[in-house]
């Protein structure tokens, strides 16, 4: 692919504090290369904003690899840009031309309140999952891992839903800003298992119990959860997170 520079123009959510009223600010941004990553192209933003006396731009980022999920931003009105089952950091500026405008805000939701700039407070998916998101097991010595047998299709949807980041896109997709996809996959990927048979009941309830009392919304059902994902986690587990909650409420 044919290596080419461009210049854009990029809108950018600033926003102090959480009790702050926040507002677009918009940059020139020059001679960036299309092989650069979204968020190198943010680094450039934020040297020349430096070297202008301004305030750069705040942003989550860590492992920068597509792992960890700290990346997260709304670009131009999608979780994490226009490449499907992508991350922000895996999102290159070959995904546009020269002249572009780039609108960059974080994500919205009540259960996540903006910290500074495109930073948000997603400690609410560590408190749902410190609500039930584990498992009893003896200390000690591991146990053999064939001492156990698993059928292949509850380990297969245990490990695709086990590949949940936490990002908060499907919070930031849907309408509802459900966090029914990220709850469901969590309750999933230890349903699926013998290890997790003992909190099996308590776990699906205190779960959807947390995630209530953080505010987030109901979930719609639009599917726009699934579609943003970075990792593709099957709106199935939703179907799966309901059965186990009913299930758990009559025992």
């Amino acid at each position: 692919m044919q290596h080419y520079t461009m210049n854009l123009t990029v809108k950018v959510w600033r926003q102090a504090n959480t009790n702050a009223q926040g507002k677009f600010e918009t940059y020139p941004v020059k001679d960036i290369s299309s092989e650069m990553s979204f968020l190198e192209m943010i680094d450039v933003l934020n040297d020349q904003l430096i070297i202008e006396g301004k305030d750069p731009i705040a942003f989550d980022h860590d492992c920068r690899e597509g792992i960890c999920g700290m990346c997260s931003m709304y670009i131009d009105g999608r979780a994490h840009g226009p490449w499907t089952q992508n991350t922000t950091c895996q999102l290159h500026m070959r995904a546009y031309k020269d002249g572009d405008t780039i609108t960059i805000e974080p994500w919205r939701a009540t259960a996540f309140p903006v910290i500074k700039d495109l930073v948000v407070d997603r400690t609410a998916f560590d408190r749902i999952q410190q609500a039930g998101g584990y498992i009893t097991v003896n200390t000690g010595n591991a146990v053999d891992g064939n001492s156990i047998p698993i059928e292949k299709a509850n380990a297969d949807a245990s490990f695709a839903a086990a590949m949940c980041i936490g990002c908060g896109a499907c919070v930031a997709a849907c309408k509802n800003s459900s966090a029914m996809l990220f709850t469901s996959a969590k309750v999933s990927q230890y349903a699926l298992l013998p290890q997790g048979e003992i909190e099996r009941s308590t776990r699906v309830l205190n779960m959807v119990a947390q995630m209530d009392k953080e505010g987030f919304g109901s979930c719609t059902n639009t599917g726009a959860c699934e579609a943003e994902c970075p990792k593709g986690i099957s709106i199935s587990n939703i179907a799966r997170l309901n059965r186990e909650y009913i299930n758990a409420s009559l025992s």
